[in-house]
């Protein structure tokens, strides 16, 4: 499923398409974005997600102007993956010290400080960070009031955290139309919330 919720200047969401298609696909993705523009949707300030690669490159060929900014949430389990379970604590205080950093400079500070402190010894979780920092500190560029809903895909997150537990309950339950009926409604709460 493809899932696109806007917030426009009034901070108010808006389930905008709600699709079936691959993830990683760049054409599944161009057909919603193609679609979204078609029905009158303006070039986005700052797109957030994943590293569903097929998204950010249609996202750049549609709305080219369009800021990228990388979901934290998924970045931090990505990195965690890179090192120990014994360390993933503290390892995840120290990515918090990044994205809760009030001012960028202060953040690229802190991933200067993560690259000295694990560079030698987790070399891939400091390039899983550091691979992607502009599109990871791009939330700066907007004000400070907005930057805990511009950090994470949450919204999009928690609504499909709630198909995920319903639909493990009644594995094999839903047909292709009714889960996406299911996810429609969600995305009309999440528009409330």
């Amino acid at each position: 499923m493809l899932v696109v919720i806007g917030v426009d200047d009034q901070g108010r969401k808006h389930l905008l398409t709600l699709e079936n298609g691959t993830r990683e696909s760049t054409q599944s993705w161009r057909e919603v974005l193609v679609d979204l523009k078609s029905r009158g949707m303006n070039e986005p300030l700052l797109a957030i997600g994943d590293g569903a690669l097929g998204f950010w490159a249609a996202l750049s060929e549609i709305y080219p102007e369009t800021k990228h900014q990388r979901c934290w949430f998924h970045k931090t389990a990505n990195i965690l993956n890179y090192v120990p379970k014994s360390l993933r604590p503290k390892v995840k205080e120290d990515i918090h010290e990044v994205w809760k950093s009030p001012t960028r400079d202060h953040a690229k500070r802190a991933i200067a400080t993560f690259e000295t402190k694990y560079g030698a010894k987790y070399p891939k979780a400091v390039h899983c960070l550091t691979k992607d920092t502009d599109a990871l500190l791009a939330f700066y560029d907007f004000p400070a009031e907005h930057w805990v809903h511009l950090r994470t895909s949450n919204p999009i997150e928690s609504t499909f955290s709630i198909v995920r537990h319903r639909t493990i309950k009644v594995k094999g339950a839903f047909s292709n139309e009714s889960a996406l009926s299911m996810l429609y409604q969600l995305g009309l709460e999440a528009e409330r919330s």
